[in-house]
């Protein structure tokens, strides 16, 4: 029997070829919406639907869903009810290891453009105001000697602390905030001796630079809320490459205004793509539009993972990078 597979979004690379070659494709003209998407997976037209962070598949559609499994162009899924998934023996996949070094390159450049306030200077120039050097026009921070705190260890931010290190930045992290897991020497490798573990009340005391580099849970919502805003230092910066909902965006418009602290980079956001209000009228902000995977490399190779995870799944067979592998091992007993 041929795979049919429901694209919501037109993706680089060889995504579609090997689709294609492997089946039928449906690309939507545009992508859908909710309700869109839930009579489409619901019709028994599709084998796999290979979608986008956008894409809610919630329980609610997950039970009404006539597939075999979901194949998300993402690293994170979050968007995708895995534990209904996984009830309904529906198979959900991404695109993990990829684009580490790309998130961690755009981390860094926004530590960079916030310290050294280049989104303002270049606006600065532009705006004609520019009249000669000045002794302290646009004064920004430095970032040898600063404390780089990272929530979080994983690849992305230990990729972020190898970059860090060649600035001469001190590094601390806490590898699972809001909870406290030791970390071994052995376990840090390369990086023992040359970081320091502290608890996350720790991290959020010391940091100059406060990057967050932790996956969306019910644990890390809103981990970066207005209490935890108000325990940083008034001259600390806020990056943020992870996921939105990790930040209580409303809290840190508040705290950008009041001065409790001093700048924000962020690349992804709350309620993704609309901003909370007043942030984009902040000029101690630098705002990037989630293109933290944004290198043609990183995103052809996200589209060929996520087109060999959805032809596995059409074929009931185990994705290369199933998030739930447990439907398949159950179908197998």
């Amino acid at each position: 029997m041929t795979a049919r597979f429901l694209v919501t979004t037109d993706i680089p690379g060889p995504g579609l070829s090997l689709l294609k070659d492997a089946g039928e494709v449906t690309l939507l003209p545009e992508p859908p919406s909710y309700e869109q998407l839930r009579e489409l997976t619901a019709s028994g037209d599709y084998d796999v639907v290979l979608t986008q962070l956008r894409d809610q598949i919630d329980a609610d559609l997950i039970a009404d869903a006539r597939i075999k499994g979901v194949s998300n162009y993402a690293v994170g899924y979050n968007n995708i009810d895995v534990l209904a998934a996984t009830d309904y023996g529906i198979q959900v996949a991404n695109t993990p290891g990829v684009l580490t070094d790309a998130t961690a390159d755009i981390a860094f450049a926004l530590l960079l453009a916030t310290s050294r306030r280049i989104v303002e200077a270049d606006q600065f120039v532009r705006d004609g105001k520019f009249h000669g050097w000045e002794p302290e026009m646009l004064l920004g921070k430095d970032l040898t000697g600063a404390t780089l705190g990272l929530a979080g260890f994983g690849r992305i931010g230990r990729a972020v602390a190898k970059r860090a290190l060649g600035f001469g930045m001190e590094i601390i992290f806490a590898p699972r905030p809001p909870a406290h897991r030791e970390v071994s020497q052995e376990e840090l490798g390369e990086f023992a001796g040359k970081v320091t573990q502290v608890r996350w009340a720790e991290l959020v005391e010391r940091s100059d630079y406060l990057s967050l580099h932790v996956p969306l849970t019910l644990q890390t919502q809103h981990l970066v809320n207005a209490k935890v805003l108000a325990k940083m230092k008034p001259s600390a910066i806020l990056i943020n490459t992870a996921r939105g909902p990790v930040v209580d965006e409303t809290a840190l418009v508040d705290a950008l205004k009041s001065g409790e602290i001093a700048a924000a980079g962020l690349d992804v956001y709350e309620q993704e793509p609309a901003l909370a209000p007043g942030l984009a009228e902040l000029e101690n902000t630098v705002l990037l539009p989630h293109i933290g995977s944004a290198t043609e490399p990183v995103r052809a190779k996200m589209s060929e993972i996520s087109a060999l995870n959805a032809i596995a799944m059409a074929r009931e067979e185990e994705a290369p990078h199933s998030v739930n592998p447990e439907v398949f091992n159950l179908g197998d007993q």
